[in-house]
């Protein structure tokens, strides 16, 4: 049994969003948060540490290690992208925007990836719109480009993507990994060339980046599903899933041949952390979930028919792969990145059978959330430029004690420019202008970029105070005045060890090498350990530094003051 679309597209509404637009709203989304910063905590610092020790020559290029510590994850794919980067633009840039640069084009190429992934969807048999009586329904490539473009706003919309793709992590890596392998699963058996290798690619950088399991399941997946595919022929259909099953079976043996598989399933024993995973799934992937789940009501018949609909099974498996990984594993938010394409598509496919009436209460919610959003970034940014107004000046006195305000013409210049950017499109979107089936994701894309553009403009050197290691590591190198002896640390975790090699410059050894040492940091939550272990008589505190945004966060500082007879 056929069952019929319930996509009912003319052809006046498939009209594209002009190129330009939709390349400078990616640049101005993808660039902020890579330029201008410091290496935040704590998984941003932690990986630029190790790939400047790769890059320098301290440790192995297999099995790096950050002062005798190995890094949390599996996935070396990361930490050789920002080494090759920092040797190769050595004495061009600083190292940790040199780093960052492989990871701007990760990004970028995620975007591309969704952005084609929705359009061969769109293109599939079973999501073509119906059929008019006299002719005037979209047309099957003007009908892909403009689904391909709600696809990649409702991509970009969603509100948990911003941080965690601007981070030089495995995350990221595995993000862009998960969309070409989205790619390739989409375009398949209809092209074969590039999503052959976007496949390969996509498959081989999971494992190199952690995610073994997650490669192999998705690889599988995209198999099946492109040999049930309908319309293509049958050796066509054989030869692209042999392809998927053939790449598939290579990423699991590179796996095993690294010693890649971990078993990280994790069990949620109370009610508050399912509390948070709920908490989570709402706010990380809006506004692409509750289009999903439109989406999976609208299209139910197809979904449940015999007639393996790619365009929805498709997105649907990916979806279902990161949301049990999400529930199994952690960090969940960074699982449920690689969830994001898929939303995306699902999201993109609720626009042809969205009521009118929904389609109006996304943008005025949008609008006045995004408005209020930026009001109060201006808000709280002239307090601190002028002190006035004077409780937001006040709340930030408290919360980042010290802070020193600065003012930067290209800073204000960018966010002056992003408001009136966005103004004029609340204009537009106001108007009556011709219908435009991506028309609804247009202010959740541009109000999700304009709030990540502000807060990288406006509120950067604020942020880089507050999540920056800098301010505390200048006042630890500040007690050490012998810079030339090695310095030993006690209790620290990966991302304070590598702040204390970029910010610090100081000569940090394994905890191995105390002997030859005359100097301790020590994380001061393990004050007890340390006396334990460093007795009072032969060493001395001399200095106790807290991290300005919280006191609780201490490094101590001492000195050898005799040795053992």
């Amino acid at each position: 049994m056929i069952h019929p679309t319930p996509a009912i597209v003319a052809q006046s509404a498939v009209r594209p969003l002009p190129r330009w637009a939709l390349l400078l709203l990616c640049l101005a989304y993808a660039v902020p948060g890579f330029v201008g910063r410091d290496p935040w905590r704590n998984a941003d610092i932690a990986s630029f540490g190790y790939m400047r020790e790769l890059a320098l020559g301290r440790t192995s290029w297999m099995d790096p290690l950050l002062v005798g510590v190995p890094p949390d994850g599996d996935g070396l794919l990361p930490y050789w992208l920002g080494a090759w980067a920092i040797q190769a633009l050595d004495g061009w840039l600083p190292a940790e925007l040199a780093a960052r640069l492989p990871f701007v084009a990760l990004l970028l190429l995620t975007l591309a990836a969704t952005w084609y992934s929705v359009y061969y969807l769109a293109r599939s048999p079973g999501a073509q719109p119906v059929a008019f009586a006299f002719g005037g329904e979209a047309q099957p490539a003007d009908y892909a480009r403009a689904m391909a473009d709600a696809g990649l706003l409702a991509f970009i919309a969603c509100l948990g993507l911003a941080q965690l793709s601007h981070e030089t992590t495995s995350y990221l890596t595995q993000l862009c990994c998960t969309a070409l392998l989205f790619y390739a699963g989409s375009a398949m058996p209809w092209r074969t060339a590039w999503p052959t290798f976007t496949a390969i690619a996509g498959l081989l950088g999971l494992v190199l980046s952690g995610a073994p399991t997650l490669a192999v399941l998705l690889g599988l997946g995209c198999a099946w599903l492109v040999a049930c595919t309908r319309g293509a022929t049958l050796r066509s259909r054989a030869v692209a899933a042999g392809v998927l099953l053939a790449a598939t079976v290579a990423a699991a043996a590179l796996a095993l041949q690294l010693d890649l598989w971990r078993w990280r399933i994790v069990r949620f024993e109370d009610l508050k952390q399912w509390q948070s995973l709920v908490r989570l799934f709402i706010w990380f992937s809006w506004p692409a979930w509750p289009l999903t789940l439109w989406t999976l009501w609208c299209w139910r018949q197809q979904i449940l028919s015999r007639e393996w609909h790619r365009h929805l099974l498709l997105p649907l498996w990916f979806a279902l792969v990161a949301v049990t990984a999400t529930l199994t594993t952690q960090p969940a938010d960074r699982a449920l990145l690689l969830g994001l394409p898929a939303l995306a598509a699902l999201a993109a496919f609720a626009l042809p059978t969205l009521r009118r009436s929904i389609a109006a209460l996304i943008d005025w919610f949008t609008l006045l959330f995004f408005s209020a959003s930026a009001i109060g970034i201006w808000v709280v940014w002239l307090a601190v430029q002028t002190g006035v107004p004077a409780k937001p000046a006040a709340n930030v006195a408290k919360l980042a004690p010290g802070y020193v305000p600065s003012f930067s013409l290209l800073a204000f210049g960018v966010a002056l420019a992003a408001t009136a950017a966005w103004c004029l499109l609340v204009v537009w979107r106001a108007a009556r202008n011709r219908p435009a089936i991506w028309r609804s994701l247009v202010l959740p894309a541009g109000g999700a970029t304009l709030g990540w553009l502000l807060m990288m403009t406006l509120w950067l050197p604020l942020l880089n105070y507050g999540r920056s290691f800098a301010p505390q590591v200048a006042g630890v190198a500040a007690a050490i005045t012998d810079r030339d002896s090695c310095v030993v640390g006690y209790g620290l975790n990966r991302a304070q060890l590598a702040a204390l090699l970029h910010h610090g410059q100081l000569h940090m050894v394994p905890t191995e090498q105390l002997a030859q040492c005359d100097w301790v940091i020590a994380d001061a939550s393990a004050a007890p350990l340390v006396s334990a272990l460093l007795p009072p008589a032969q060493w001395q505190e001399m200095a106790s530094v807290s991290r300005p945004t919280d006191r609780g966060d201490r490094m101590l500082v001492l000195r050898r003051t005799a040795r053992k007879r």
